[in-house]
């Protein structure tokens, strides 16, 4: 099964779950998957029009637009409002449904979304699902003020990131890419990332690599760091349930189309994972 069919699958199966109409904000994210979801709550056949959907970019806003759906700037939200659910992909998610995103240069934006939903449900393929983070995807995407870069990249060194690097546009001599707020996207590759349950995790620094919580606090500790590629810590319930109002990064559920045509999903608090078969539509 191809890659976009698998992506169409795990959409489908999360708006069946999550998406709820009587939602009065939502959160759309960005990326390819994402499209499908945007796709999947238009086949529902269901009044949208009293729902105003929350983009992370300017891509995602057109998405919305395509869809004849109605956005709404994350800053025209009602003071204190939450958004019911928000949407989004990964570029990596690991076995605690610790996240890695930033690889469509969005992640301030999805950030300030995913943090102020009462839950965050993630929408990928089987290619992201892995058990720690950096397995396979490269580095941590860092989202900087243009005049910290230097320093930031000097930081990120005696991190131990090996060869940090200012992400550049697709034109090479226009210089570095620049994100829908004017800054700058560092990617710094680490050590695949631990869980609080691996040898050495708890020691910053340590020779095994960093655990994740760990390395997204010193990363965001830097001077001209605004925002840190590494979803983590707690989810959007957890953090009502502690009497926080937001501040949840985790999603509460990822969904990943597989090759075969079902579904995996992996909940928060559980190791386990449930499939189903999706009808291709």
């Amino acid at each position: 099964m191809d890659i976009e069919t698998a992506k169409r699958n795990a959409a489908i199966r999360a708006v069946h779950d999550h998406f709820d109409a009587s939602a009065r904000y939502i959160g759309i994210g960005s990326g390819t998957t994402i499209v499908y979801v945007v796709e999947a709550i238009t086949q529902l056949g269901i009044d949208t029009s009293g729902i105003r959907f929350v983009p992370t970019g300017y891509q995602s806003r057109q998405n919305i637009l395509h869809y004849g759906l109605t956005p709404i700037a994350f800053d025209s939200l009602p003071p204190n409002t939450l958004m019911e659910v928000a949407f989004d992909g990964a570029d990596e998610i690991d076995e605690d449904l610790n996240c890695i995103k930033g690889g469509g240069a969005c992640l301030y934006q999805e950030k300030l979304v995913a943090t102020h939903a009462k839950k965050f449900v993630c929408v990928a393929d089987h290619r992201k699902l892995q058990h720690r983070l950096l397995s396979h995807w490269p580095s941590v995407p860092i989202e900087v003020e243009p005049l910290a870069a230097s320093v930031v990249l000097t930081a990120l060194r005696a991190l131990g990131s090996t060869d940090p690097k200012l992400r550049t546009g697709p034109m090479s001599k226009a210089g570095p890419l620049k994100t829908d707020q004017s800054n700058f996207i560092i990617d710094a590759p680490f050590q695949t990332l631990l869980l609080p349950q691996d040898k050495g995790a708890m020691e910053p620094g340590h020779s095994q690599g960093w655990e994740v919580e760990a390395l997204a606090k010193e990363i965001k500790l830097i001077e001209g760091v605004l925002s840190v590629g590494i979803f983590c810590g707690e989810n959007g319930q957890e953090a009502a349930q502690a009497g926080r109002k937001m501040g949840g990064q985790k999603p509460i559920a990822a969904y990943f189309g597989m090759e075969d045509g079902g579904v995996v999903v992996r909940s928060a608090g559980s190791k386990t994972v449930s499939t189903e078969e999706v009808p291709i539509k």
